[in-house]
């Protein structure tokens, strides 16, 4: 058995080490979409809540894409383990519609961050009739936009 020791000493202080390693996801900088959207979320204060900017790659108006502004707020349970949850709005300056962003800040097995995201669109439509055509609903993910050297 003391020969034993050393060996699961060694393996005890690696399994360990594994676990205090894990890389926090941060949701403040700059970020892209699958779309090729551009998110800016600045710092997050003590209580989880965050601006930002957001400058759409996609729309289905025929106004002149102008940058956007967001409002957030991140989970902030002593649960989230690096990976937190959250919520944002965007107010579209160019268009009567509003989007609710949804999602989870995730680190993959290559150590980069990404955003997991599920958004519901809502457009100004006539009248209670055309209500029906009023939301959309889609998903995206955002990686970290890394500058340019």
């Amino acid at each position: 058995m003391v020969q034993a020791t050393p060996f699961l000493l060694v393996l005890f202080l690696a399994l360990g080490a594994h676990g205090l390693s894990a890389k926090k996801c941060n949701l403040t900088g700059r970020w892209v979409n699958d779309l090729g959207s551009n998110m800016t979320i600045k710092t997050v204060n003590a209580n989880g809540v965050f601006a930002g900017s957001y400058h759409t790659a996609v729309t289905a108006t025929s106004n002149e894409i102008k940058e956007s502004p967001l409002q957030g707020s991140l989970q902030k349970s002593p649960n989230q383990k690096g990976q937190p949850t959250f919520g944002f709005t965007v107010n579209w300056s160019f268009s009567d519609s509003i989007t609710v962003f949804t999602g989870q800040c995730f680190v993959d097995d290559d150590g980069k961050e990404v955003l997991k995201t599920m958004w519901l669109l809502r457009s100004r439509v006539e009248n209670i009739k055309s209500d029906w055509k009023a939301t959309r609903v889609g998903n995206n993910v955002f990686t970290r936009l890394q500058l340019q050297e």
